[in-house]
């Protein structure tokens, strides 16, 4: 009887020692551990580099204007202030002029810059601005010059639109692309010929034109209180 008991006895330690065999212990482990082998089985896509935008330069500008005025249909802005407004008609024989001016209108430049220089029964002169916004958009779209073009033929009748030379050392007088002045003089101001790309000419609203004209200015010129081009927009 004790043989019996021995053997179930001996049957059933060596039960137990297969069991624990089949059931090995759990590795102690983090609870996370499965979430972060899944995670770092995750693709993480690389994003892109931005593509650098395109800024005019004194290097590319003649280039680009070149191309941009090959298929350039538009010639007419609408120049939108709180006097009114009036349309500026663009010459399509002065190309980078009328380009220029036609890109900066669809670029949004002109709004909100001012009519900053009022010189009486002279000129009206446009584009510029002391806000920081106006300076934000210039450094955005580029710093470049552009050639004078003064032997199409047009003079500076009144109501002719013509193009400033820069303010920086500039023996060949080239113009400043973001301003603009238009005549007021009548029958207009010929001393400024062949000095001054004219590049079109007010053909609706001359009388908003007269008007910004009448406003007070204080020191330099400048508007006393701010004249703002609300709005200018290509005209079909």
């Amino acid at each position: 009887m004790r043989s019996k008991t021995f053997l179930y006895s001996l049957f059933f330690v060596m039960a137990m020692v297969v069991g624990c065999k089949d059931n090995p212990k759990k590795p102690e482990t983090p609870s996370n551990t499965s979430t972060k082998e899944k995670d770092s089985t995750i693709i993480v896509e690389e994003e892109k580099p931005k593509e650098e935008e395109f800024k005019l330069t004194e290097d590319n500008a003649i280039d680009f204007f070149f191309d941009y005025q090959k298929n350039l249909k538009e010639n007419k802005v609408r120049i939108t202030t709180k006097f009114g407004s009036f349309v500026i008609q663009l010459y399509d024989n002065v190309p980078y002029h009328k380009a220029n001016f036609i890109y900066l209108t669809k670029k949004g430049y002109f709004d909100q810059t001012q009519f900053h220089r009022v010189v009486k029964d002279f000129i009206i002169q446009g584009g510029n601005s002391d806000d920081e916004r106006t300076a934000k958009k210039r450094r955005e779209i580029g710093r470049y010059l552009l050639p004078p073009d003064t032997r199409k033929g047009y003079k500076h009748h009144r109501g002719t639109v013509s193009m400033p030379s820069s303010e920086i050392d500039n023996p060949h007088m080239l113009a400043s692309p973001y301003e603009f002045f238009i005549v007021v003089t009548d029958p207009g101001s010929y001393h400024l010929d062949g000095d001054f790309t004219p590049f079109g000419k007010v053909i609706e609203g001359m009388d908003v034109v007269d008007e910004i004209n009448r406003q007070p200015v204080g020191k330099g010129d400048w508007p006393s209180q701010n004249i703002y081009i609300t709005k200018a927009e290509i005209v079909d």
